[in-house]
């Protein structure tokens, strides 16, 4: 497992493990806001090597099959942004009619919202590993 950027420790709680590498969950529980840190040193998805763009691309696919099968949301906005963490890291995140700030992007729209629990979380974990394949490290 990579080493996370401060920033990105900071503002998630630690999943697990896919294929292609780390699994991360907003704190805000205002919406299922996925983050997925592939484990390499290119700063940009575009610059990864065929084989690992697939790996990476095949978990994210994946991640938002389970938001709208497993959670009901029927659109997931999908970004590599990294102009702040340069670390690349990938946001799967669960869009929906009437969210904290829909129609507009997560992006400095969010409002501070509640965290999620301990038990949500290891729900969520519970419920990826078995319909993701992640993998929990503890």
């Amino acid at each position: 497992m990579p080493t996370l950027h401060p920033q990105l420790a900071a503002d998630t709680h630690l999943l697990g493990t896919m294929d292609s590498g780390t699994l991360l969950l907003s704190r805000n529980a205002s919406l299922h806001w996925l983050i997925l840190v592939p484990e390499s040193e290119e700063a940009d998805l575009l610059d990864l090597a065929p084989p690992q763009l697939l790996a990476v691309m095949a978990d994210c696919r994946a991640l938002s099959a389970f938001l709208k099968s497993e959670l009901g949301y029927p659109k997931v906005n999908f970004a590599g942004l990294g102009n702040v963490v340069p670390q690349m890291h990938l946001h799967i995140v669960g869009r929906r009619e009437g969210d904290a700030c829909w129609p507009q992007p997560v992006w400095g729209q969010l409002p501070e919202g509640p965290l999620w629990s301990d038990s949500e979380v290891r729900e969520l974990r519970d419920a990826l590993t078995a319909g993701c394949g992640l993998r929990v490290n503890d």
